[in-house]
């Protein structure tokens, strides 16, 4: 009777099978946060065609800010790969090494931005000033708390990694990061493409 009950009891739930739902589930989660993406651009888009922006004095989108910040973004999908590729390997320092220079990176691109904010109020164009401005700050804005979000998640993450080594919960967390800033350097290559490429083109 013993041995029956033991084999018919509920076994415990697959790491595997966790893992795979979880990230699915992620998955999910950004699909939907590209869609939102998707409508900051479009407001940027129509509230662009304005005559208005062929005569400004001065450069609105410096193309050169974004580029630094295209490869800092770049650079930070990268080691969040190369951590999460570490962490399947149950390598703990490499693992705290790449997503520790994941932070790094992430921290100086925040940087360049704000400077580029801050170029741009100096001038006199803060985001009341018109539609356009305020779709611009209104997109970059957005990026800009997700971007803060993971490097906020980056040291929750790693601190249980330090202390307790790699788990499988840790796994699943780790490679959920990993996806969130790949997604941020998806979402910096349409910013880049759409807002400064063409921006430096047709307002500039």
């Amino acid at each position: 009777m013993n041995a029956h009950y033991n084999s018919s009891s509920p076994q415990e739930a697959d790491p595997h099978d966790t893992y795979g739902k979880t990230v699915f589930g992620f998955w999910l989660f950004l699909l939907n946060d590209f869609i939102f993406f998707g409508t900051l651009f479009a407001t940027f888009v129509v509230l662009g065609k304005n005559p208005y922006w062929a005569k400004l004095p001065m450069r609105l989108f410096d193309i050169d800010f974004a580029t630094a910040q295209s490869f800092l973004s770049l650079f930070s999908a990268f080691m969040a790969g190369l951590g999460s590729v570490a962490a399947h390997r149950k390598n703990r320092t490499a693992t705290l090494g790449y997503f520790s220079a994941a932070f790094v990176f992430l921290a100086c691109f925040m940087v360049l931005e704000y400077w580029d904010f801050k170029r741009l109020i100096d001038a006199g164009f803060s985001w009341q000033k018109t539609g356009l401005l305020s779709a611009f700050y209104t997109l970059l804005a957005t990026h800009g708390l997700h971007v803060l979000f993971a490097m906020i998640w980056i040291p929750v993450l790693l601190v249980p990694v330090y202390k307790e080594g790699i788990q499988d919960t840790s796994l699943t967390r780790l490679a959920c990061l990993k996806m969130f800033i790949q997604f941020l350097n998806i979402i910096w290559i349409f910013i880049y493409t759409i807002v400064y490429f063409m921006g430096s083109i047709l307002y500039d």
